[in-house]
């Protein structure tokens, strides 16, 4: 089960490395030192939240795309349902409509 601080962590590489940016670019635009901005990602420091909403703003994200449903822990029982937010929150509209569409057909192919 992954902490906070792993999470925010993973969200902040995946958005990252969605827009393309290096750690060394994201810790430029947030205004702080790329071993900080790769300590996070790894979960390896626990986060200040004016860190965090300067890293939100260097993504050019809202600060609760960072922190969304983090209290909501990874269980047994929600495991995969977890893992697929987490890949589709870190997409663009489109890729999420996409996923949406796949994902709507399987449903509509199983009950079919």
């Amino acid at each position: 089960m992954d902490t906070i601080a792993q999470i925010v962590g993973k969200r902040i590489r995946s958005f990252r490395l969605q827009q393309g940016l290096s750690q060394e670019e994201l810790a430029e635009r947030a205004g702080c030192h790329p071993t900080y901005v790769g300590q996070l990602e790894r979960g390896e420091k626990n986060a200040t939240l004016e860190s965090v909403e300067k890293i939100s703003s260097a993504l050019r994200i809202p600060l609760s795309r960072l922190v969304e449903l983090s209290e909501q822990r990874e269980t047994e029982e929600n495991r995969y349902a977890y893992l697929c937010y987490e890949i589709a929150a870190s997409q663009n509209a489109a890729n999420q409509k996409r996923l949406y569409e796949i994902l709507s057909a399987i449903e509509e192919y199983r009950q079919g």
